[in-house]
């Protein structure tokens, strides 16, 4: 039995007497309303606390010329991304009743659309008729009971991505599909059964609209949201959103306050009252996503590029509360990753003629020591809570993955082997676990860009499965630092789409 469902059977039960099936702007969501004329009338609740989507619908079915369900929806232009986690609540009485994402040319029955739909059998397929009143057709998935649900346009293809949670996705293509460039996008539920009301569960809701192809990085930019997420069961929330970039969240030790980049600057984002503040950084108003904090909180490492230094990024500190920086690193670029536990010494990425290894480095300044001396890339170092090791990801095998070595870099250790470039290793509080992002193949090795489809991925210290956690539209900035919650229950990222 799954304890989520029953937690969200009573909020369903609590809400649904003061929710209404037809409103104005429901959470991400425009309105909702059936289609079709289903026998019975649908409902869509909005649990804000929770970021949650309670539908319950009926109607006859989806297929053939004609549907029935119940709808919750927005219009929208252009190429988008929807994704959801979606799960039905209850054993339900026909194995044919439907969930997910439906993009309509209207909201008539029997037009056309293009549909991802879950069914209470396990059978996942994209849905899709061509012409008003035609006949259903549909492309069936080699998955089976996902609960990650993903419809993608571009252009004139649909693309269906579906997982168990934890799981990477399966995809189905629609290729050459004329839809109007403005469409009826949203969340659908259907009983396959006239006289049944079926009901579920939608999470993580999110509707995307990706960066277009003439985006320029660092200079063009879409908005962002800055999130929290439950490690365990990947549940999330956003808690702030910034019509530009805000990037790289550090979790302050007391577990109430968030510190962030926005455009150079750093800001405390208290997590209880929502509000940012600007912390004050001196003179290094051109800082980058690479701050991190000491283990005990009291101080914070910066990367500034420094005009005096060509404008290069050089590391300093300050205390976490805020101050005038100090310098530590004499040559740049470098990159600040990470603290020893004692605070006294510094990891961090070095570009030294133009090759980028991990270097090392007092407090107080002074000569670098060089811990790696690759060819390739390598970056992200992180000392573990117990200062035996340092993780960071390399590119010296051909693909970027994780690596660990002792503390004075002897005996390095691979720790991933796929196909995905990963990069930022952090891990827990307790050191047992490592949060982690990972690029598609896509992407080079060596880089690791704004806007890309992303997974955040987690991984026993000691070796064994790598999980998903995180489906996520993002890349650079979504998780640079590290971005633990002190009790090691959750982290804080930054997603992002086009408003």
């Amino acid at each position: 039995m799954n304890p989520l469902k029953n937690i969200l059977i009573a909020f369903f039960i609590f809400s649904i007497s003061s929710t209404q099936a037809q409103q104005s702007m429901i959470g991400v969501f425009e309105t909702s309303n059936d289609v079709g004329n289903p026998q019975n009338q649908g409902q869509t609740t909005y649990l804000s606390e929770e970021q949650s989507y309670l539908l319950s619908g009926s109607g006859t079915n989806m297929w053939g010329k004609k549907d029935e369900f119940h709808f919750a929806y927005k219009e929208i232009q252009g190429d988008f991304i929807l994704r959801a986690r979606v799960s039905f609540i209850g054993e339900g009485v026909d194995p044919h009743r439907k969930i997910g994402w439906s993009i309509r040319s209207t909201l008539q029955g029997d037009d056309q659309h293009v549909s991802a739909e879950v069914h209470g059998d396990g059978l996942t397929s994209l849905q899709f008729r061509k012409s008003p009143g035609g006949i259903t057709e549909q492309l069936v998935s080699t998955d089976s009971f996902p609960d990650v649900v993903q419809l993608e346009r571009k252009g004139s293809t649909y693309i269906m991505s579906t997982a168990k949670f934890g799981k990477e996705f399966t995809t189905v293509t629609l290729p050459d599909f004329k839809l109007p460039n403005q469409v009826f996008v949203g969340i659908f539920i259907c009983s396959h059964n006239s006289e049944v009301i079926e009901k579920a569960i939608f999470s993580n809701v999110r509707i995307i609209k990706p960066a277009p192809a003439d985006l320029v990085q660092y200079r063009d930019y879409l908005s962002s949201n800055l999130e929290i997420m439950d490690i365990k069961t990947g549940k999330r929330k956003i808690v702030k959103q910034y019509q530009g970039s805000l990037q790289a969240p550090n979790w302050t030790t007391n577990g109430k306050t968030l510190i962030y980049n926005q455009e150079g600057a750093l800001y405390n984002f208290d997590i209880q009252s929502q509000q940012s503040n600007l912390l004050y950084t001196g003179f290094a108003n051109r800082n980058n996503n690479d701050h991190v904090l000491t283990f005990d909180g009291a101080t914070i490492g910066i990367s500034h590029h420094s005009e005096s230094d060509d404008g290069q990024s050089i590391i300093y500190y300050l205390p976490t509360t805020g101050g005038d920086p100090i310098r530590v690193t004499p040559l740049g670029p470098s990159y600040f990753h990470g603290w020893s536990p004692d605070g006294n010494t510094l990891v961090y990425t070095g570009g030294r003629d133009n090759v980028y290894n991990i270097y090392t480095i007092d407090k107080s300044g002074g000569q670098e020591t060089r811990l790696t001396n690759e060819s390739t890339l390598d970056d992200g170092p992180e000392f573990s809570p117990d200062g035996k090791y340092i993780y960071f990801n390399s590119d010296r095998t051909g693909t970027m993955q994780l690596w660990r070595m002792d503390s004075n870099g002897e005996n390095p250790v691979q720790l991933t082997f796929d196909k995905y470039h990963d990069w930022f290793p952090h891990l827990s509080p307790d050191g047992k676990t490592i949060v982690f992002i990972s690029f598609p193949e896509t992407v080079n090795s060596d880089q690791h860009p704004f806007y890309e489809q992303v997974y955040i991925r987690t991984m026993p210290v000691t070796g064994g499965e790598v999980k998903i956690v995180g489906y996520v539209y993002g890349g650079q900035g979504t998780i640079n630092v590290p971005s633990w919650s002190p009790d090691g229950t959750k982290i804080a990222f930054v997603s992002n789409s086009g408003i």
